[in-house]
Parts: structure tokens; sequence; C-alpha cells
């Protein structure tokens, strides 16, 4: 197993990849969410793509039009359908032996697989997908779905400590009554984003699995708007959005290579 840096190209531009080898025939292609290198955040994608290929399976990372080593304007995850189609050819140019790729994307990378339809893979894992309109508040951090705030609430009123503190004024009202206004809420409406991100992946012919890290606001949200019932979403307790922790690096890791050997 090596590591290889290269560029790629997409159109005229030239795109910085990633690819960790390896002698499986199914491979794992990586998108960055958000504005993030293709290290990914806390260097999470590197680690990840090292993990799945020394399990045997090749990993291609890149960094989109306008991000990091790559060139050209960055115009957000609805247009990154170009990128990705570049990095898929690029994959299988570097490594012919692969016939069969999986997906993977964390947050606004999930909906960007889902937009394009999972165009040109065989299955996609898609993590916290990002489900809010562009234009849906004037906060980067996604606010919390009503029915989280009514778990913490409930979860404070259990706790002795917590009503003590009440009782002692240690609270602040004003936060309390936001907190309880929002929690008096119906579920938030499916999002215009979420619309058009079901639309897109309908007619997808591979796997599809989604991860839902619970403590994650934007998996919280995701949830609300697709449905929790729905039997391909798997549940990481307790993680964060970028799965910090060892013990959820290792579930994400192992979500990943059941969905590679199935």
């Amino acid at each position: 197993m090596s590591r290889l840096h290269f560029d790629f190209g997409c159109g005229s531009l030239k795109l910085a990849g990633s690819l960790d080898t390896a002698p499986g025939s199914t491979g794992l292609l990586i998108v960055s969410g958000g504005n993030e290198l293709r290290s990914g955040a806390f260097s999470g994608q590197s680690l990840l793509a090292a993990r799945i290929a020394k399990a045997g399976f090749p990993v291609f990372r890149f960094d989109r039009r306008g991000i990091g080593d790559s060139e050209g304007e960055n115009r957000g995850f609805r247009h990154s359908a170009k990128d990705i189609r570049a990095a898929l050819d690029a994959f299988r140019a570097l490594a012919p032996q692969v016939d069969r790729v999986i997906g993977f994307g964390n947050c606004d990378a999930a909906s960007a697989l889902m937009l394009m339809g999972g165009e040109g893979f065989d299955g996609l894992v898609l993590s916290n997908p990002w489900t809010i309109d562009d234009d849906a508040g004037d906060t980067d951090e996604p606010q919390h779905t009503p029915e989280a705030i009514r778990s913490r609430y409930l979860e404070k009123l259990k706790n002795p400590a917590e009503i003590a503190r009440l009782l002692r004024g240690g609270v602040n009202l004003r936060k309390l009554a936001a907190g309880l206004l929002g929690a008096a809420k119906s579920a938030p409406q499916t999002s215009q984003l979420s619309q058009e991100m079901r639309a897109g992946i309908a007619d997808f012919s591979g796997s599809v699995t989604y991860l839902v890290a619970t403590d994650d606001r934007t998996g919280q949200l995701f949830e609300s708007a697709w449905g929790k019932d729905d039997p391909r979403i798997q549940r990481c307790l307790g993680a964060g959005h970028a799965y910090v922790e060892p013990s959820h690096q290792d579930w994400l890791k192992d979500r990943i290579l059941e969905v590679i050997r199935a």
C-alpha cells in the first residue's frame, strides 16, 4: 500500500487528488464536504483512507475546484458534479483493476452525491446529509430540531442538580424561555434542498446507506426532513459531525467496509 499525490483534469483545469493504493477491485471515492481539503476535518479523511486501503481497497480523494491545491472557482456543493465525475474518471484510470466504486460523503458532500443521482457509482454511503436551504438563516450552524430540544430539557429535568440550579436562580430565564418555545414548535417543513435530494436519488439503482451521528445537528435535521423510519439509516450514538472520537472513527470505517464488501 502507498499514497500517491497528483493532478488530474477537470475540463481545462487541474484538480489535486490522492490515491491510497490497494489491490481490491472495489474502490472508495471520498467527496469532501463544505470547503474542507481532501484531508478532511482533523485529517479524518486521510486517516479513513489509509485504514480502508489497509483492509485491501483503494481510496481516492480530491480537492474540488477552488479548494486547496485545485485550480478554478469554488462554486459550492451544488455545482460540484463535474468535479466528482472527473475524479471518478481519474480513479478508474489510475486503478484499472477497480470495476466497482462506492461514493462516500459527509454533510453537503453527501447532498452533492444525491443531487447528481449517484451517477457513475455502484453504491453510496451518505453521512449527515445537509438539508438546509441556502437562505434558511443568518448562521452557518443548523438549528436544533424541536425533538432534540425536548429531549435535552427532559434530560435536565431528570437531573436533581439542574433542578437545584433553577431554584437558586442559576438559570438564564430568557434562554430558558427561548428553549421552551423551540421545544413547542412542530417539526420543520421539508426544505427545497431535501426535496431535490430525494428526487435526485430516487432512480439510483445501487445500494444506499445513510449514516447519522446522533449528536450532530445536521444529522438530526436530515432525519427530521427525510423520515426516521427509513431502514437504510444507521446511527452512531453520541457521535459528532466529524466522528472525531476513536470509537466513532471505528464505527464509520466498519460501516463503509460493510458496503464495500457487500
